[in-house]
């Protein structure tokens, strides 16, 4: 098997006297979509984190494109092509959609190149485009994670990193963010995916790793994984969503707890 892109191995992190993350190896092959799952609390988020150096690694080791991250701050491994997109979205409020995306695009200096993805970005998101000179802190939350998405992809990634795109979205909503990421994905991007609807992310995926506890518990194919009983009785049961505590399911019209 080639290098992998990113590589982690023994990841750990802790805040305080609390050890979020206690051991996470993990890949991601050139070109794949691998989702990482499980509960509130498992340390899904803190690894991206440390991860991408917004915050500091207790121990442990992580490369991208065959060299060490370790210690590196998030502005420079952005300009390496490692984007996350994170959880709740933090678009500028007070700027414009197009001024939004040109900012993702701030690093690069192809004037036309810039023009001609933001009319890429309209294709993909024409939501956007009818809104495009509007001010993104008066967007709903699907919109502003549309636009969150777009401005990623603006700064042309070459391993986009995703953490609970779909979070509070309705579910017409969420089936548009994960169309985009099948796009996305079928283009060949390279994507590493936290989500809390796990059966959408497993089947999105090349392959998947299940969290618990601040470890990986279990990793394989995606496809072996959505057929694995213990993984159907923890995180795909009728209308489950791994970030949530209890499984839902819901109407057309609205959700419903058990």
């Amino acid at each position: 098997m080639t290098q992998p892109m990113l590589s982690i191995k023994g990841l750990q992190v802790a805040y305080g006297g609390i050890q979020a993350v206690k051991n996470v190896d993990m890949d991601v092959q050139q070109g794949e979509l691998v989702t990482l799952i499980g509960s509130n609390g498992a340390g899904k988020t803190t690894t991206l984190k440390a991860v991408t150096g917004m915050i500091p690694m207790k121990a442990g080791e992580v490369t991208y494109r065959g060299k060490s991250i370790k210690g590196v701050p998030s502005w420079e491994l952005l300009a390496q092509g490692l984007v996350m997109v994170p959880e709740g979205r933090g678009v500028f409020a007070r700027m414009t959609i197009v001024e939004n995306l040109q900012m993702g695009a701030y690093l690069r200096n192809d004037k036309d190149g810039i023009a001609a993805d933001i009319e890429k970005m309209f294709a993909i998101f024409p939501r956007l485009k009818e809104r495009a000179a509007q001010l993104a802190g008066t967007m709903s939350g699907g919109e502003q994670q549309m636009l969150a998405m777009a401005r990623a992809l603006m700064s042309q990634p070459k391993l986009l990193i995703l953490d609970e795109p779909t979070m509070g979205l309705s579910p017409v909503m969420t089936e548009k963010i994960f169309e985009v990421i099948n796009q996305v994905s079928s283009e060949g991007m390279t994507i590493v995916l936290v989500e809390q609807n796990a059966k959408l992310a497993l089947k999105a995926a090349d392959r998947g790793y299940v969290m618990g506890s601040g470890n990986i518990i279990m990793n394989g194919k995606a496809s072996d994984m959505l057929n694995d009983p213990s993984v159907q009785a923890a995180y795909l049961g009728e209308g489950f969503h791994a970030g949530m505590k209890e499984p839902f399911r819901y109407t057309k019209r609205f959700f419903l707890c058990k």
